[in-house]
């Protein structure tokens, strides 16, 4: 086993939530749940997944209390629905969600935060950000992320695809990984997201870092450890 702690995934029943859950199922990883709705979780995951669950919204303090009790890192795949005008503003998940669960995350000891947020988010002229300022509420999300897990015997990793797409199993194509936000377009599988974020559990150039990723030409990968390193590397 790569990593032997518990990992807490919040968003689990999202399109990117579940690869995580598969990934982590991949590696062996003891894993937690957070999700909204347990019946969905069920139907998504099986019956068997039940003793994993904690049922409650990233909006409540108390529930993401219990749901961040005993675990050691948490994946967070939390995203707002932009497109639906009966759900929670990007500021309520993308921000103050983000900030909540990172801030229980703290205080209750966990150790590791990676948080999966969207390439553009520096851009605030940005189309998406017609749509609640997603981009601009994401970046406030990482920026408390950063300041609460950037500090000693803590850690943190904030990913940044770029468009999501679902079209291949993970580790089928080279990633290009970059810092500072000057991606201008790109895409990548959900699965290839899944992947990096679970991979950055135990991989020391993941540590601490905040980069875009997109993929590249189509080849076959073990893992990637490379494109991790060769970023820390400048």
């Amino acid at each position: 086993m790569r990593y032997n702690g518990t990992v807490l995934v919040a968003g689990a029943t999202g399109r990117t939530g579940r690869w995580v859950v598969r990934r982590l199922q991949h590696y062996g990883i003891d894993f937690r749940l957070f999700v909204r709705s347990g019946e969905k979780a069920v139907e998504t995951f099986g019956p068997e997944i039940v003793d994993r669950l904690s049922v409650g919204s990233v909006e409540n303090d108390a529930e993401v209390d219990a749901a961040v009790m005993n675990v050691d890192a948490v994946i967070c795949a939390l995203g707002g629905n932009v497109m639906d005008p009966k759900a929670p503003s990007p500021a309520a998940i993308d921000r103050d969600g983000v900030i909540r669960l990172a801030d229980r995350s703290k205080k209750r000891g966990v150790s590791r935060f990676i948080l999966i947020s969207s390439l553009a988010v520096t851009k605030p002229d940005h189309p998406l950000n017609k749509y609640g300022n997603v981009l601009t509420m994401k970046l406030e999300g990482e920026d408390e992320v950063r300041r609460l897990f950037g500090t000693k015997d803590f850690g943190y990793t904030v990913l940044r695809p770029g468009g999501l797409v679902d079209e291949s199993e993970p580790l089928m194509h080279k990633m290009i990984f970059d810092t500072g936000d000057r991606m201008e377009t790109g895409r990548i599988d959900r699965s290839d997201v899944a992947e990096a974020a679970v991979e950055a559990l135990w991989i020391p150039a993941a540590h601490n870092l905040t980069f875009e990723l997109i993929q590249g030409e189509e080849a076959r990968q073990d893992s990637f450890e490379k494109f991790y390193r060769d970023l820390a590397a400048g």
